[in-house]
């Protein structure tokens, strides 16, 4: 069910900070269309550290029922509070999720163990599959590959996105945790690489601009078909670096408002690219060929 191109989907706002519902019903078609082979809402890249538990729910339950099975939706649901991350983590379950990501808890810098029981004590809570996301750059807490193996022998954690973006990471997490372990990329410039070496797909930022390329990206690196991926993965290589000149979700917010897709509308702390990355920006979209891959159903998507 989680293999390929998941798309780390933006939450669309209007210039005021208010969540655009219409802009996204549109984007989740988009995706469907375009045949991303998984949702991934309200994560990073949805400004979940900027929601209230309120509309993260309120997300969640609104994807997944418009989605209603066409593609497996998986729910952000991680938060530095053990007790919060369950309470999301069940409305997510109840709301009919096919499953959960959850960051190591940032800020609190808990010991390893800490990190163990922190998982195990809501994966017993929440009767889910569970995907771990340990992406210490933002996080500052590293969820290293022996305590990974340890989590992996529970049986509703089923994998992990990892956004390190260092090959032999998850070449050990593979090694200790065994080949029924899922391990994507959260690190789209070494995800093609990753998966040429068994990972099951990647959780894309890049996918938000261009989600067919993306999707093919996967299915042939996947495939093992190491020259097709590379030809695109070329093609891609600008807008994997571009979309992190400034802290996610900045880029890639501003270039679906470029594509006509979504608002402007992003949450302070964060705000709109710096107008000297526009150029850098429109010139990876076009490498990519991002405009060439809009729906013109998607004509009518609030701008």
């Amino acid at each position: 069910m989680f293999q390929g191109s998941m798309v780390a989907i933006v939450t669309p706002m209007q210039k005021d900070g208010s969540i655009d519902k219409n802009s996204l019903h549109d984007l989740v078609e988009w995706h469907i269309a375009s045949k991303t082979d998984a949702l991934v809402v309200a994560g990073t890249t949805g400004e979940s550290a900027t929601l209230t538990g309120a509309e993260q729910a309120d997300i969640i339950t609104t994807v997944v029922k418009q989605v209603n099975k066409r593609i497996p939706v998986i729910a952000g649901s991680g938060s530095l509070s053990t007790q919060h991350t369950i309470e999301l983590t069940s409305h997510a379950k109840q709301a009919g999720a096919d499953a959960c990501l959850i960051v190591t808890p940032y800020y609190n810098k808990p010991p390893q163990n800490g990190l163990f029981e922190h998982y195990k004590f809501i994966a017993e809570k929440c009767l889910i599959p569970i995907i771990l996301y340990n992406v210490p750059s933002r996080t500052q807490c590293d969820l290293l590959p022996e305590t990974v193996a340890r989590l992996a022998k529970i049986s509703n954690i089923i994998g992990i996105k990892e956004a390190t973006g260092k090959l032999e990471r998850a070449q050990e997490i593979a090694k200790l945790c065994g080949k029924d372990f899922l391990i994507f990329s959260g690190d789209d410039a070494t995800a093609m690489d990753l998966m040429l070496n068994g990972a099951k797909g990647t959780i894309s930022v890049t996918a938000n601009i261009a989600p067919r390329k993306m999707r093919d990206l996967c299915a042939a690196a996947i495939a093992g078909n190491k020259q097709l991926a590379e030809k695109i993965n070329n093609d891609l290589m600008p807008l994997h670096k571009k979309l992190f000149l400034e802290a996610n979700p900045i880029p890639v917010k501003w270039a679906l408002h470029e594509m006509g897709l979504i608002p402007s509308g992003i949450r302070l702390p964060l705000i709109s690219l710096d107008a000297k990355f526009h150029s850098e920006v429109r010139e990876a979209m076009q490498s990519a060929g991002a405009m060439d891959q809009l729906v013109t159903a998607n004509s009518g998507i609030s701008s």
